[in-house]
């Protein structure tokens, strides 16, 4: 029996030590088990003494992991012991079994533990649904509360940190998170994006040698006010986009010089009218509206000359007595509305060559386009505009080749030279011919390009004095932000590290905040941050 009763222990409780299994009672939907604590004494967590005299004893039930779909109660009998020491204001207390109970507890800790588990993953509404398929009964809020419970972690003071912004509610509140950037772990979250905070939780771990941030200047003020023996180094994706952001207004500022790239092709001539629809025709070839009046006059002619009554002729169409009458009366089609469809006028006509000249500079878009022209008094709909540049974007003899956008050259002249296709170099090069600007523009991205991934800091303010000598304003303007911050930028430009595993955790923050649906508040945000 004690051979039973141990296995039993064994196969349940295998991590928990002075405990007995005394029977265990199986049902179709639940499992108990009776247990008790098989030491002599216990500890008394006043004053510490261990005493052996025992008051009384009474059963306590606790939910434990379910087992073969199954829940599973423990019964177990603990034992309130008399603390002997005088000074000790306990005068009695209640034996704990470490691994397994804590006061007040409903749930073992291995249980506490899964559910504590599924909260960190899922938060409160979902982990409660994922709890209850597992067969662990429990509320929302109660797993949000097991989560709050947990401990803080312990974390070293990190030697190279990374820190960024991160939203709790986009355009309104942000907070910063702090990433150890060697072990690539979230180590704090404060709830603003001040300098004053960065550089108080900086001031208290003087052992930060690093600081990798984003060129906000409120992180500059707080890395420098907080840790000034630190290195700040700027990341380096955030000095590309800022260059590509710079490189792609450049372009745009030299629109007209991309014209370059259009093939001079003699414009097509109107076709005349005689071309359009056939000889002593007033409609349209082509026209919806015509082919189905043709088809309808050339139909009710062939039946009343088969000899069909028009009363019949109406009855096989569906149509009135009066309309085949008045298609009958009609020797030809273009007699049931003569003159009709010549010189009929449109709200749009005088708005035409407005549309033309805009289209023929690049703008295509028929939203905007219809946004320009209501100022100027047109009356008529959005759609008639949006058919009118349709039929201008479907046509096969267009009116105006188009040049590319600025954004698809600006993307030849940041994208590596070897990924371009021959037309797309070909194309680069007509431009950067026609326009010294971009020439440069070019040669200014391409070598910035070479200093970031070969990681040759010391030639930046060479490029910066390079950049300041051709007419680029936007170039020059981002020259000014980079100078403003040297340093940090020559740090980014030289040393391996930088933000990425910042940037990382920034988007399992977003996905962590939806989950929770705005349930609960920072400090939980953080708790999952930091543990999950």
């Amino acid at each position: 029996m004690e051979e039973v009763v141990l296995r039993l222990k064994e196969l349940l409780f295998p991590t928990v030590a002075d405990i007995a299994v005394l029977s265990v009672d199986v049902e179709m939907e639940k499992v108990r088990l009776d247990a008790q604590c098989t030491t002599a004494g216990a500890a008394c967590p006043g004053c510490g003494a261990c005493s052996t005299r025992v008051h009384s004893s009474y059963p306590r039930f606790l939910a434990d992991v379910p087992s073969a779909g199954r829940s599973v109660v423990l019964q177990l009998r603990v034992r309130r012991f008399r603390c002997g020491n005088t000074k000790c204001p306990r005068r009695t207390f209640v034996e704990q079994i470490p691994g397994l109970t804590r006061r007040h507890g409903q749930r073992t800790e291995r249980l506490r533990s899964a559910l504590t588990s599924v909260g960190l993953a899922l938060a409160g509404r979902a982990g409660a649904r994922l709890a209850a398929v597992l067969g662990m009964s429990i509320s929302r809020s109660t797993v949000l509360r097991l989560v709050e419970a947990l401990p803080e972690p312990e974390v070293s003071t990190p030697r190279v940190v990374g820190v960024d912004e991160c939203a709790t509610r986009k355009g309104r509140h942000y907070g910063t998170v702090l990433v150890d950037v060697e072990t690539r772990r979230p180590i704090d979250l404060l709830p603003d994006r001040e300098a004053s905070s960065l550089a108080a939780w900086l001031a208290q771990r003087p052992g930060v040698e690093v600081v990798c941030r984003d060129r906000a200047p409120f992180f500059a003020e707080g890395a420098a006010a907080g840790a000034p023996q630190a290195v700040q180094v700027a990341d380096r994706w955030h000095l590309w986009h800022n260059l590509s952001e710079a490189a792609e207004r450049a372009v745009a500022q030299h629109r007209h010089c991309l014209r370059a790239l259009v093939p001079t092709t003699p414009e097509p001539q109107p076709e005349h009218a005689s071309e359009r629809r056939p000889s002593s025709s007033p409609w349209p070839m082509g026209h919806r509206f015509a082919e189905r009046t043709r088809a309808k006059h050339a139909t009710i002619h062939a039946l009343l000359a088969a000899g069909h009554s028009k009363r019949s002729v109406a009855r096989q169409l569906g149509m009135s007595q009066n309309t085949v009458l008045r298609f009958s009366r009609a020797d030809r089609p273009e007699d049931l509305f003569d003159g009709q469809w010549q010189n009929r006028t449109s709200v749009l006509d005088e708005y035409k060559t407005y549309l033309d000249d805009r289209w023929s500079e690049g703008c295509t878009n028929a939203w905007k386009l219809w946004e320009e022209i209501v100022p100027l008094g047109y009356k008529g709909s959005y759609q008639r505009v949006r058919a009118y540049l349709r039929k201008k974007r479907t046509s096969p003899h267009p009116v105006t080749a188009r040049p590319p956008s600025p954004r698809t050259v600006a993307g030849w002249v940041l994208r590596r030279p070897e990924t371009l296709t021959e037309l797309e170099q070909l194309q680069l090069k007509t431009i950067r011919t026609h326009c010294p600007e971009l020439d440069a523009l070019t040669r200014h991205v391409r070598s910035f390009a070479v200093m970031l991934t070969d990681r040759q800091g010391e030639r930046l303010p060479d490029w910066l004095d390079a950049v300041r000598q051709n007419d680029l304003p936007s170039l020059h303007t981002l020259a000014a932000g980079i100078d403003r911050d040297r340093d940090a930028v020559i740090a980014g430009l030289t040393l391996p590290w930088n933000s990425g595993v910042v940037e990382g955790h920034v988007n399992r923050i977003k996905m962590l905040k939806r989950q929770m649906f705005g349930r609960a508040g920072f400090d939980l945000l953080r708790k999952r941050v930091l543990l999950a």
